[in-house]
Parts: C-alpha cells; structure tokens; sequence
C-alpha cells in the first residue's frame, strides 16, 4: 500500500517532466533564413592616339614616352618660297591629329603637358618660340591658315604658358574611335638665332577622362 507521502513525491516528479517536455518545445520552435546580395564592378577603357598623316583611321598609334615608346616625329614644313634651313624670322608648320581611341567609354579633356628640348633651343643660344592652335575641322595647318583657338605657348621651346584644355568625345560604340581634333605647331625663330644650330623639341598632351 502506498502512503500518501510517496504519492505526492511521486506526482511531483512527473510534474516536472512535464515542464521539462515545454522547454525542449520552445527552443525547437526558433526559425533561421538569410539573404545575399552581390554586385560585380567593371572599369571602362581609356586610350589616346595621335597621328602625323592626316585624319585616316590607319595611320594612328599610341606614341606614349612615359610608358617606353617614341614620340611621334612632326613633319615641318617652311613656307612656301623658303629655300634650305630656317633663318631668323621664319617659321614652320606641321599638323598632329589626336582621337580617343575606339574601345574608350568616356569623353576626355585633353591639355598640353609642358616641353622637353635641347639646350641650343634656350633664348640664349637658339632663340626659337612656339604656338600650338586646335584647328577647326578641314583646315590646313600653315601659313596661310594656321589660326584657330591657342592651346599653349613658349617664348622659348623650354617653356609653356597660356594652357587651354581641349575637348574629345568618344566614338558613338565600341568599334567606333572619336572625333579627332587638329593641332597646329608653330615654331618661329628669333632675330638672334644662331646659325647651323639644331635641336629637338618633345611636346607632352595628357588627357583626363571626364567621368
């Protein structure tokens, strides 16, 4: 026969398995889920290409020093009349297309960079000055029309003053390259320039892309 103390300690102990059997319902009860995102980024491209043969899509080509190649070599021509080398007074002419290059996705701002020369170019011994002028489409880099919007100058071929900065638009798709524009240099010499004096002049142009 079973007392009544047993009794209630027997109730008391299935009492509490059954508050023990609701925890383990509860923690069951918790739910997990997760979202991701992801995003992949991809840069445009960017050239610059110069030609010294006129505006045809062949004749273009990186000239870049900073990054180990030449620069292009600008083909100088006197004025019509002018026999032999340059005497004081004379000046010369030469034409250089630039373009952004097919494949570039974004328009840029292009501005003359500053020179590099001989010695014999200096006021002091060559006494030779330069323009450079962006000319409008079609027109012939020369005496008889060599004006257009200035782009830099020198009083000497060691320096450079008055730096306007140029506008290039992209092509309109991948396979198309953009507008070119002409430049046109113009190099003059001085009253005091000394004869058989030679010397070469590298003239640096950056573009900025402007997105």
């Amino acid at each position: 026969m079973v007392t009544k103390d047993r009794k209630r300690k027997t109730l008391a102990v299935l009492a509490g398995g059954l508050v023990l059997g609701v925890g383990v319902a509860v923690t069951l009860a918790a739910w997990n889920d997760s979202e991701f995102a992801t995003g992949t980024f991809t840069a445009g491209s960017f050239n610059l290409q110069g030609s010294v043969a006129g505006d045809v899509s062949a004749s273009y080509s990186d000239h870049n020093v900073d990054t180990g190649g030449t620069a292009a070599t600008l083909a100088f021509t006197l004025p019509t009349g002018v026999v032999g080398n340059m005497a004081p007074g004379d000046a010369v002419y030469a034409g250089f297309w630039v373009r952004l290059a097919p494949g570039t996705t974004t328009g840029a701002n292009l501005s003359a960079a500053g020179t590099t020369t001989g010695a014999a170019a200096t006021t002091n011994s060559g006494n030779l000055s330069y323009q450079v002028y962006q000319l409008a489409p079609g027109a012939t880099c020369n005496a008889a029309s060599a004006t257009g919007t200035p782009v830099a100058t020198g009083a000497t071929m060691d320096v450079q003053t008055g730096v306007t900065a140029m506008t290039l638009t992209k092509g309109a798709d991948a396979a198309t390259a953009g507008t070119a524009v002409q430049l046109c240099f113009k190099v003059t010499a001085g009253t005091a320039l000394k004869q058989g004096v030679a010397t070469t002049t590298t003239w640096k142009f950056t573009a900025t892309s402007t997105s």
